[in-house]
């Protein structure tokens, strides 16, 4: 279960932000990103809201939970867009800002992580069980083999910048 947590969170953090990583650092298109990564960051927070039937009595969870999630995503959203910006950056400094981002990516899934716990274990047993498909299935589209085999070159992408 905790594997498929940090599967699905890695995917609302990341996805965003490499998205973001190939585009100009010009203003108005990281204006326009940014949007955009918030945008989605909003439907997929909206879209497990409506798949695991969250109740009104789950609504505080939930919403410490998704607001995690959006913090996570303008975090490494952030941090992708300082890397992009910067075009003359020697090896060393790549290297220290790819830690940067890694450790963030770390520090917002122990974030994330702690917020699902309280809400997942106020999940009926219906919801466990709709909980555990949705983050299986999101787990294999975006970290399983085939995934992960359709998104490697942009995943390497980002991480040769």
């Amino acid at each position: 279960m905790k594997k498929a947590l940090v599967i699905l969170a890695s995917t609302f953090a990341m996805s965003g932000a490499f998205a973001q990583a190939s585009a100009p650092a010009a203003a108005p298109v990281a204006a326009s990103a940014t949007a955009g990564h918030e945008a989605r960051t909003e439907q997929r927070i909206a879209t497990l809201h409506s798949e695991l039937k969250i109740t009104p009595a789950q609504e505080t969870q939930w919403q410490q939970f998704a607001d995690v999630m959006r913090q996570n995503g303008e975090t490494m959203g952030n941090l992708y867009r300082q890397r992009t910006a910067d075009k003359n950056l020697s090896a060393l400094d790549d290297m220290k800002q790819y830690t940067q981002i890694a450790q963030a990516h770390a520090d917002g899934m122990t974030k994330l992580v702690a917020a699902f716990e309280p809400l997942y274990t106020s999940f009926s047993p219906d919801q466990k069980k709709l909980a555990d498909e949705t983050f299986r299935q999101h787990g294999k589209e975006h970290g399983g083999k085939k995934g992960h085999a359709a998104k490697s070159s942009k995943s390497d992408d980002v991480a040769e910048q």
